[in-house]
């Protein structure tokens, strides 16, 4: 595959193996953040002035792209957010805001903090149920013991699309079948699926899905909030300000269609400019080829790193892109410092990412162990 390091200014000269939490930002989408913040900069939605006006056309455009991206009906589906972790936690708040006491919620072993605190808080405030779904010995969400805990008290099953721990990839399918079996909705966090595969929501047949822009090669302060219109027409709004009412007086306000009902006071403008120039730019390698080239880094990685001894790897050996390890007797902070000394930063690596990466990775471990003995 041919090597994109160049159009990384935030690698040179370093082997960058954080993506799973944070992606660095390609030329394109940079240069495309500076020109929004720029020469092209101007309020959405209300200035009557020809670059307000055009400054509407490009975000309304950006939030069309996302839909195409992730294969959504309509862009009005589409709900801008500042991540994944406020799309969850506006889930929460607004669609379960017609749950209560005694109703259940199936999450995993697998979750990211942003998709279980959410739903404590909710359990808190109004007395739902949690259930926890197990892992296979592989790592993966078990979905056999999945569809042994669900019950028609389950309103919700919220679970991670791919693990950004393990690696590990969900059969969507399946716990969307699962879930809509006993009448429960499924939430999918899509955080570390859309920089690694190709993702469509209707064949998916998931209710929700959210996922962040930085992981997607875009900048922070914004993520993407995908709903079923049915769902989004009928919850409530969650924050109040400008933007997402029909009409206001001090006696009563009525509230936007969605997507503004969700999207109170003045948007992350540039931000979604520079999500739009993360899609083109990962569309235009094109996510098969992404994910066919992290599948080869990650058995070269993984085929090496078990030739050291005292290394314990875990998750699936198809992992998407995700390499979890640990090194026995060494603290991860250890680890983390001495390959840092190495020029190496670990967590897990994407199509920027190559064979020498995975070469300095195994270099600085040999000497976490020479150190440590």
């Amino acid at each position: 595959m041919t090597s994109y390091r160049a159009d990384f200014p935030g690698i040179d000269g370093w082997h960058y193996l954080d993506t799973a939490a944070t992606a660095q930002k390609p030329r394109v989408v940079i240069d495309a953040m500076a020109r929004a913040l720029g020469q092209d900069y101007a309020t959405v939605h209300r200035g009557v002035y020809a670059r307000s006006a055009h400054m509407t056309l490009a975000f309304e455009a950006a939030r069309q792209r996302v839909a195409r991206f992730i294969g959504a009906p309509s862009q009005n589906e589409i709900v801008f957010v500042r991540g994944a972790t406020e799309a969850i936690n506006l889930v929460a708040h607004s669609w379960g805001s017609v749950l209560k006491a005694g109703d259940r919620i199936l999450l995993s072993q697998l979750e990211h903090h942003s998709n279980i605190v959410p739903w404590q808080l909710l359990r808190d405030r109004i007395g739902i149920e949690i259930d926890v779904c197990p892992l296979t010995a592989e790592g993966e969400i078990d979905l056999d013991a999945a569809e042994a805990l669900l019950t028609p008290r389950h309103k919700l099953v919220a679970l991670a699309h791919v693990s950004n721990v393990l690696g590990s990839v969900l059969d969507a399918k399946r716990a969307a079948k699962l879930a809509h079996n006993v009448g429960a909705k499924l939430l999918l966090d899509g955080c570390q699926a859309v920089p690694h595969m190709p993702v469509n929501v209707a064949d998916l047949g998931c209710d929700f899905y959210v996922f962040s822009a930085h992981k997607l090669y875009g900048p922070t302060g914004i993520g993407v909030l995908w709903a079923k219109a049915e769902l989004l027409d009928a919850m409530p709004p969650w924050q109040g300000g400008g933007a997402m009412i029909d009409r206001v007086t001090f006696e009563r306000t009525t509230y936007a269609p969605p997507p503004a009902r969700f999207e109170a006071g003045t948007p992350a403008i540039a931000e979604a400019i520079a999500l739009t120039a993360a899609i083109d730019y990962v569309d235009g390698i094109g996510l098969s080829a992404i994910h066919a080239h992290e599948a080869a880094l990650v058995t070269a990685a993984r085929e090496a790193m078990s030739q050291i001894n005292s290394i314990r790897l875990f998750g699936p050996t198809n992992a998407a892109g995700i390499i979890s390890f640990a090194v026995e007797g060494v603290h991860p902070h250890d680890v983390g410092t001495i390959l840092d000394e190495e020029g190496v930063a670990i967590r897990a690596g994407h199509h920027y990412n190559d064979l020498d990466d995975v070469t300095a990775l195994v270099r600085g471990l040999e000497r976490v162990k020479r150190i440590f003995g």
